[in-house]
């Protein structure tokens, strides 16, 4: 956690994390922001940053705004306005920004997800050097005719020149030497490298010290490291690119002292060599052979070794995307006490964490034999930044925020317990994290919240708080203790040479991983891209950014058998005194009744899905004149609305079996349909290109949205938002607030329209509601940041029309069907295909848990299959037309299909 102690340091409220992932801060100008309904002035720092403006206020108790300049309408100098002028009195001179979105972060100086809000606002601001008005609103319209250009590769290239410019304007400041005295070795422009941020500045190296100005400023106007406190210096490779240099002028090898990449690398050997040349034997016994040897012979720790390993394979606290990995070593989290001479107590060092279960291993196998070339046995990696910050949130909570676009994970995915962490690494379809160093330190602050963050709820009611330990340890402070006995201890001392070579040595490729069950995408291998050989920059800025998010596999340091430490002489290196069994003994945790209902839950539905092949029919109707297209059931379970292509929405009563009311809107097909939380309201989506709202209680159709250009495909609802996709080619956000009164309309006002590039087919929305996937009549799938109503990924998912789409449960991917007769997952943070399963016919429809798929085809049947596999569970005759419509209830023991053949079918789970 060395980056976090360093930010821990500064006072200041603003930070770099406050900006996007590759953004520039460029300036900042005291400014004063104006209210224009009372001219009240804010007194604060206005920043220009290369996407955004942000604004911090002075008074902790304001929130600091941050305006994208994408979403900006309007920049202008205040004679540009017509009527009142707020900007009379003290100050003449000013400016205004209009713009559709804003986000308000840190009011109160709380460290919270941002607060969003959308519609047209404007912003007065005032300079407290006024004669900058001018030259600041010029560059303002420049960034933002960058941020406006449609392609990524032309946003950057303008950004990018702008960069250049600023940095061939200015120089190093000499007026900064320590000494008057010092001789300038060289100079050029740089980028200092913190976690998740680069700042560009300029370097100058004298014979005495290393200076780094940067060009904002900040956080401090110069950084200097003295030359003669450097005991080592690494080159590094920074975005797959050999331009990176990490200083450490101490012998801790997890916190360095400074971290620059360059933009040219004949600059970053320069100062490498001129550096090294100066340092005594820098790197004489600091090789992998030599640290290797001292291993060996208990000289150093297995702590310090997999530091020193670490190091010299390019891992880095200050880059996450290659952060120091460490392995699980603990394999029991339930027992009340640690037994470290039971061998059952640890986990297979010989194998990578995907290979630690039987049965999910045959089934990555299973996928991988029938996997054209590039082959690859794990769809995600064992680190990268979502899974350090997935660790480290408690303690580095911006950083969190500023990964996922100002918000954190949904609360039932966050480091909630070590054991059930643990757990979903052996289980779980795509989970394959190792640990992080943190896991065997002393600092246990990561387990901690001890910043009181609010970090949400979980689906029992329980706030997430700090993290739960296992039984057999007292505290968090215990937990690292123990983890570090166990980390030193004899049976890892024995075996750790075989995970190093999984990680670091010859089974992290060729034949050897592939005999290991270690082969990962190749893209994550150092040398599996040539950035410098994609022509087109759109999709070069698009693969580093996947490759940097998925994670990166280490730089391997052996090519034959790492050597077994030699334990006859092994002493324990921990520094904790050593234990007698009696101090191990712990009190049972009791568990609580949230837990339990949570785990109950849970539980239920796994059964469920394990049982999900033997789905037997309980009951069929046939209420309509054509194909069923939607299914919606209230929360009691009593009662079923469907559409069909008849034009009729139809109430079914399940306690009775039979149908209560028919209703038509017009003479075309309905699509869809969605109950409202209350069961109050039916919403339904038509051909005719509207919405309409029912109301159960007054039996008749209450409001009538004209929504689309073209037929309603599909509709969604969370949270009083309405997602409406339509063969317009556009998804529609609406805001909609439900009135059941007869004499009253429900309200809906449109937030956002998501343009695509044909006609959409279908929707879905993960279970957090913060992202959604279109799917269109020319195979694309589309994942959009709902929060900020921008797309994530685009990806061509099928060569025929999408039928279906659905994110998984934890929201790390989503599966589609289309006409191609292909059922495809995706990884929705890299945009990699994970899996492509061919089909004998078109899949029409589909459930699923991440893992097991129910689907629904085109000649009736229903198909169970094991989506890492590849392959068919069970084939189950259905309906004797096609599958149009399924459903399924919360404990996923109940389903509903309707098809072509006008009839809906109730199905149970069989145990």
């Amino acid at each position: 956690m060395a980056f976090v102690k360093k930010k821990l340091g500064t006072k200041e409220r603003f930070s770099l994390l406050l900006l996007d992932l590759e953004e520039f801060y460029f300036e900042q100008h005291t400014a004063y922001q104006v209210n224009k309904s009372d001219k009240r002035k804010i007194r604060g720092s206005l920043k220009i940053c290369s996407k955004s403006v942000i604004f911090d206020p002075e008074s902790l108790t304001e929130a600091i705004l941050k305006i994208p300049l994408r979403d900006c309408i309007r920049i202008e100098e205040k004679e540009h306005y017509s009527g009142l002028n707020p900007f009379e009195g003290d100050i003449s001179d000013g400016f205004s920004i209009l713009c559709n979105q804003v986000f308000f972060i840190k009011e109160h100086n709380i460290v919270a997800p941002f607060k969003i809000q959308r519609g047209k606002h404007e912003f007065l601001f005032q300079l407290e050097a006024s004669r900058k008005t001018e030259d600041v609103v010029q560059i303002l319209l420049q960034l933002h005719r960058a941020s406006c250009l449609e392609k990524l590769g032309d946003q950057t290239a303008m950004v990018t020149a702008n960069l250049q410019s600023r940095l061939a304007r200015t120089s190093f400041d000499k007026n900064s030497f320590e000494n008057i005295s010092e001789n300038p070795h060289m100079e050029c422009e740089a980028e200092m490298v913190t976690p998740l941020v680069t700042n560009p500045g300029h370097l100058c190296i004298t014979n005495r010290n290393l200076y780094f100005q940067p060009l904002n400023g900040y956080p401090e106007p110069v950084v200097r490291i003295k030359l003669e406190n450097v005991m080592r210096i690494f080159k590094r490779r920074h975005g797959l690119r050999p331009l990176g240099i990490e200083i450490f002028c101490t012998e801790d090898d997890l916190c360095s002292d400074i971290y620059l990449k360059f933009y040219k690398a004949e600059d970053r050997d320069e100062l490498y060599y001129y550096i090294a040349s100066i340092l005594e034997d820098h790197m004489g016994d600091y090789t992998a052979e030599n640290l290797m040897l001292q291993w060996q012979k208990g000289h150093i720790t297995n702590y310090q070794y997999l530091l020193h390993l670490n190091n010299l394979a390019d891992r880095s606290c200050n880059d996450l995307s290659q952060y120091p990995v460490f392995p699980w070593v603990i394999a029991d989290y339930n027992s009340p006490k640690l037994d470290l001479m039971n061998p059952e107590t640890f986990r297979d060092l010989s194998k990578p964490v995907g290979a630690l279960s039987k049965e999910r291993l045959e089934r990555l196998l299973d996928r991988y034999r029938d996997m054209p070339e590039p082959k690859f046995m794990y769809g995600s990696h064992y680190s990268s930044p979502g899974y350090v910050l997935f660790y480290l949130v408690r303690v580095a909570p911006e950083h969190m925020l500023c990964l996922q676009n100002g918000r954190y994970d949904h609360a039932d995915r966050m480091f909630n317990s070590i054991a059930e962490t643990w757990k979903n690494c052996l289980e779980g379809a795509t989970d394959f994290k190792e640990l992080i160093p943190e896991f065997y330190g002393t600092d246990s602050s990561f387990l901690v919240n001890d910043l009181k963050l609010d970090l949400g709820k979980r689906q029992g009611g329980k706030m997430v708080d700090d993290v739960l330990l296992p039984p057999w340890a007292n505290d968090p402070n215990d937990f690292l203790r123990k983890n570090q006995e166990a980390l030193e201890s004899q049976y890892v001392s024995e075996h750790l040479h075989e995970w190093i070579d999984l990680i670091f040595g010859y089974k992290q490729r060729g034949s050897e991983a592939v005999s290991a069950h270690n082969v990962f995408h190749p893209l994550t291998y150092e040398g599996g891209m040539d950035c410098d050989s994609i022509e087109d920059t759109d999709q070069k800025i698009a693969m580093l950014t996947q490759i940097l998010e998925f994670g990166q596999t280490p730089k391997q340091l052996f090519n034959t058998p790492h050597p077994q430490r030699i334990t006859p002489k092994f002493q324990s290196f921990s520094s904790p005194p050593s234990r007698s069994a009696s101090q191990y003994e712990l009190s049972p945790v009791s568990t609580s009744e949230d837990s339990s209902f949570e785990d109950l839950t849970e539980e239920s539905r796994k059964l469920a899905w394990n049982n999900i092949s033997k789905l037997k029919r309980s009951s069929m109707h046939k209420i309509h004149k054509e194909a069923v297209t939607g299914i919606a059931v209230t929360r009691n379970a009593a009662t079923v609305f469907t559409t069909s292509q008849d034009s009729a929405l139809k109430m079914f009563s399940c306690e009775s079996n039979t149908l209560q009311r028919s209703i038509s809107f017009s003479n075309m097909p309905l699509s869809s349909c969605v109950v409202l939380p209350e069961d109050t309201t039916v919403v339904c989506s038509s051909w005719d290109n509207k919405i309409y709202f029912y109301s159960v209680a007054y039996g008749r159709r209450q409001n009538t949205l004209m929504g689309h250009d073209d037929a309603v495909s599909k509709i969604c609802w969370r949270e009083n938002q309405l997602f409406t996709a339509s063969w317009d080619s556009t998804v529609k956000v609406w805001k909609c607030v439900p009135v059941d009164i007869s004499s009253k309309r429900d309200q809906c006002e449109l937030l956002a329209e998501l343009e695509h590039d044909a006609g959409v087919n279908t929707i879905s929305l993960n279970s957090a509601g913060t992202m959604l996937v279109s799917g269109t009549k020319e195979g694309t799938l589309s994942i959009w940041d709902i929060t900020a109503f921008s797309v994530l990924r685009q990806i061509l998912g099928h060569s025929g029309e999408v039928y279906d789409v659905a994110f998984s449960p934890d929201s790390r991917h989503v599966l589609s069907t289309g006409d191609d007769k292909f059922l495809k997952v995706v990884d929705v943070q890299s945009g990699m295909l994970i899996s492509s399963v061919a089909s004998e016919q078109v899949q029409r429809c589909f459930l699923w848990d991440g893992n097991t798929v129910l689907s629904g085809s085109q000649s009736g049947n229903l198909f169970v299959w094991d989506i890492i596999s590849g392959k068919i569970i069970n084939k189950i005759p259905g309906h004797s037309g096609a599958v149009t419509a399924m459903w399924m209830n919360e404990q996923c023991s109940s389903f509903i299909t309707g098809g072509e053949d006008k009839q809906i079918i109730f199905w149970k789970v069989q145990y």
